[in-house]
């Protein structure tokens, strides 16, 4: 089952998330959908994105899901987001010397990542990285360029996804 993504309402970082029936707010990037992201630029990347992995701290979100592939969350977990980083736009093992996010916050917004396929064949530098599917701020404040919904909702959600599901993300 695919899942959609939509701008909703006169603010471009609130959107819209819908899967089968279902409807959910959503925080999108600062910048709003972007057909043309760029490393920094706070766009949520319009396109169709395969999920790839589940990323999850297992000390706040001990249940996995059932059909996506897992990876829990270390102290020592991150991402690349330097475009002069041979492992940009990969997870990175920290402390690392490049650019990159750390994904053991202690926000909550990342105790479920789900990583998406954007920009990753082939990974071309400066094209946007870390776009991921998590968990949103209380007030849906922006995101950096992802999309992320509530605890509850993706606690909805999370089971039904596969790595057949894509997101689509329309301008």
């Amino acid at each position: 089952m695919d899942i959609t993504v939509i701008q909703q309402g006169s603010d471009i970082h609130n959107g819209q998330l819908c899967i089968g029936e279902k409807h959910f707010p959503c925080a999108l990037g600062r910048s709003g959908i972007v057909g043309d992201k760029r490393e920094g630029d706070g766009g949520t990347p319009a396109g169709v994105w395969k999920l790839q992995t589940c990323w999850l701290r297992s000390d706040k979100w001990p249940t996995p899901p059932q059909y996506l592939p897992t990876r829990i969350i270390t102290a020592s977990s991150g991402w690349s987001d330097d475009p002069d980083d041979p492992d940009y736009n990969c997870p990175v093992t920290l402390p690392h010397i490049f650019s990159h996010e750390k994904l053991w916050r202690l926000d909550d917004q990342y105790d479920v990542i789900i990583t998406l396929d954007h920009n990753l064949t082939p990974i071309v530098p400066g094209a946007g990285s870390a776009i991921f599917f998590h968990l949103a701020k209380q007030d849906y404040g922006p995101t950096e360029g992802c999309v992320a919904i509530s605890h509850a909702h993706m606690r909805e959600i999370l089971p039904l996804l596969t790595p057949e599901t894509n997101m689509i993300i329309q301008t």
